[in-house]
């Protein structure tokens, strides 16, 4: 059945969109989290969910499960901004590295606007709107909202993001999802039959606060693999930032089971400069393929802004984007 109806999720509200053979469920209070995508027929989960006994450590860190927004996303030097003249500063939420870590709208609740069903596509519409009164303005002071639509069809799940400068002077727009994608997505799968192919340009060099040196450092043969033919998604510990290159006029991640013969597609849109790739460790069951519009700590680095995607909305102005995933099978 073709619907959208308010439900639970693990005992939080959660908007279920059904449609076909795909259902997937969005968490408005838990940062506007798409906490599942799913083929209900054939069992596939194609996200990481958090089990019901994982809903604690989830909401306490609400990171590496389904696709999380972080604005603005990755890490800023000791938790500092500069932007128009003037520095901001962001908690330093990261000891370890003294920096700052993926902003805040990953666990801020988001405004449920609107869902329904219609005869093309089953869809729910989420938003924050930020000025004074929002937590996050004292960090980040700009009037903005951001609108999340998430739709499902017979062509899978469709994500459209906008980005509206609500203010009288220019804001940043550094936007990412932390997408968390299962290998192995077959029941009784095994992630050695599982091959990550993505539209990776260069590889940047990071430095032991895991922060950009400005430098590229060489694509190792796994690393060349992804670009070609595909690699196996854990064969070493990954916590790399590269550059986008699109391939064939798409910027995107697949993941094929080889076994079962069938492709997960993620295709990110060419706004998305910068990729990050995170691996649990190289611990099978699930790594981030993360689109990312910008370089790690981009306000902080000093090259060119459209090469490092250092964007900028003037009042009014809008940045929108849209990503896709879904399946091919044979």
């Amino acid at each position: 059945m073709n619907q959208a109806n308010e439900g639970l999720f693990h005992g939080e509200r959660a908007i279920w969109l059904r449609w076909g053979r795909y259902e997937a469920a969005l968490l408005p209070e838990i940062g506007g989290n798409l906490i599942a995508f799913r083929d209900a027929e054939e069992e596939y989960r194609f996200l990481h969910e958090p089990t019901p006994e994982e809903m604690e450590s989830f909401k306490a860190r609400p990171m590496i499960h389904g696709i999380p927004v972080l604005f603005p996303p990755n890490r800023y030097e000791d938790g500092k901004f500069p932007w128009g003249g003037q520095t901001l500063q962001f908690p330093v939420n990261e000891p370890a590295t003294g920096n700052h870590l993926h902003g805040f709208l990953y666990q801020t609740p988001w405004q449920v606007e609107d869902y329904g069903s219609t005869k093309t596509e089953s869809y729910v519409v989420v938003s924050v709107q930020v000025d004074e009164n929002h937590p996050s303005y004292a960090s980040f002071p700009f009037h903005y909202t951001i609108r999340l639509r998430y739709s499902l069809s017979e062509n899978g799940l469709l994500q459209q993001v906008a980005v509206r400068n609500d203010g009288q002077s220019d804001m940043p727009c550094l936007l990412a999802f932390h997408t968390s994608v299962n290998a192995p997505f077959v029941p009784g799968g095994q992630a050695q039959d599982y091959r990550i192919r993505m539209t990776i340009g260069e590889r940047w060099e990071l430095n032991e606060r895991m922060l950009p040196t400005k430098a590229y450092q060489p694509l190792k043969e796994e690393e060349l693999q992804m670009q070609g033919e595909g690699v196996y998604p854990f064969f070493e510990a990954m916590d790399n930032h590269y550059t986008s290159r699109p391939q064939n006029g798409r910027n995107r991640m697949e993941l094929a089971d080889t076994k079962a013969n069938i492709k997960l597609v993620y295709d990110v849109g060419t706004s998305y400069k910068q990729w990050m790739i995170w691996n649990n460790n190289a611990t099978e069951g699930f790594f981030c393929p993360e689109p990312q519009i910008n370089l790690v700590n981009a306000p902080n680095v000093d090259l060119d802004a459209d090469e490092i995607g250092l964007l900028s909305l003037a009042p009014g102005e809008i940045f929108e984007e849209s990503s896709r995933l879904y399946v091919i099978k044979g």
